[in-house]
């Protein structure tokens, strides 16, 4: 396993992670839940990525009771949590969504009580709140890790520009700024890493968590013809995946790639995977996986990366023809 730094932190962060959006709670029980975990901590991943909002708080409850379960030296792993969304779902009140003092104090102390932890590891705002003052999020995130509740604190899909006026706030009046950025990024997603953020790793550095490096299994090429029962897109409530993943377009790139994994010898979920962690920018790609057999699969991106060759590299631009350009006019 390869290990990189979170952005200008001093934390290592294993570069394929394992995650549980979508999956746990909602695919997964915890004798299968421990089973991964467990296939993934032996291989080196040191990161489990979750969130409040994530099965609605069942994502979490999940991963505490297989982490009590192993009994894991604490020292060796990292865990994350994420406040915005809440996770109540239709009933969540006022105060119990967004990015106020209020809800991201809450927030925090419900993950560890989930997760049954004392600290959390990263800690990310899971969205932009428009509605509160960067001055409060940048406080309250400072407070967290002074009270030794957090020990990073970071961002999730937010702009190039929201995380700089981040550490406007926190250059400002010397406060801890966000270390790292939890964008989707994968062949099909590219602007964010590869364009919006670039200022960002120059001027102030940011590490990575991306998500959905297979593009939510569209990258797989399982999806070429027809949607499996078992699948993700065919779970109640995620159309919105299928409506942004299942478009004759993507599907024709996604037939060229499988072709290109062939001559490779590799599947295109490696390739995918292996494709996404070439970035430098990226500190780790979070894998989510509902069978030990994806997982193994996944795993072999590490050695597909000695693959992506420039040639290679080129090839795949060629197919995708997506790459974001710098517009300097």
């Amino acid at each position: 396993m390869e290990y990189r730094r979170l952005g200008k932190s001093g934390l290592e962060l294993s570069v394929l992670s394992f995650g549980s959006w979508v999956t746990f709670h909602k695919q997964l029980e915890d004798g299968l839940a421990d089973e991964l975990m467990g296939i993934a901590y032996d291989r080196g991943v040191n990161f489990f990525d979750n969130a409040e909002v994530y099965a609605l708080g069942e994502s979490e409850k999940m991963m505490g009771r297989v982490l009590k379960k192993k009994k894991w030296d604490r020292t060796s792993y990292t865990i994350s949590s994420k406040a915005y969304f809440g996770w109540r779902g239709k009933d969540n009140k006022p105060n119990q969504t967004g990015l106020s003092r209020k809800h991201l104090f809450e927030a925090c102390n419900e993950a560890l009580q989930r997760l049954q932890l004392d600290y959390l590891d990263l800690f990310f705002c899971h969205r932009p709140d428009v509605n509160v003052p960067i001055e409060e999020v940048v406080w309250t995130m400072h407070n967290l890790i002074q009270q030794g509740k957090i020990l990073y604190w970071g961002t999730s899909q937010w702009s190039g520009a929201e995380i700089m006026e981040a550490h406007r706030v926190a250059q400002q009046y010397n406060l801890i700024g966000p270390v790292m950025e939890q964008p989707q990024y994968n062949m099909f997603e590219r602007f964010k890493m590869e364009q919006d953020y670039l200022p960002v790793f120059k001027n102030v550095g940011l590490g990575t968590t991306i998500w959905s490096p297979l593009a939510a299994g569209f990258l797989t090429g399982k999806y070429n013809d027809g949607i499996p029962a078992d699948s993700r897109l065919a779970l109640e409530g995620f159309d919105w995946l299928k409506d942004r993943w299942i478009q004759d377009a993507k599907l024709e790139k996604v037939k060229k790639l499988t072709e290109l994994a062939k001559q490779l010898n590799v599947s295109l979920a490696s390739l995918a995977i292996a494709w996404t962690i070439k970035n430098p920018n990226v500190t780790t790609a979070i894998l989510g996986a509902t069978k030990r057999s994806q997982l193994d699969d996944n795993f072999k991106a590490l050695d597909v990366l000695q693959l992506l060759t420039p040639e290679v590299l080129a090839q795949i631009e060629n197919i995708l023809q997506n790459k974001p350009s710098m517009d300097l006019a």
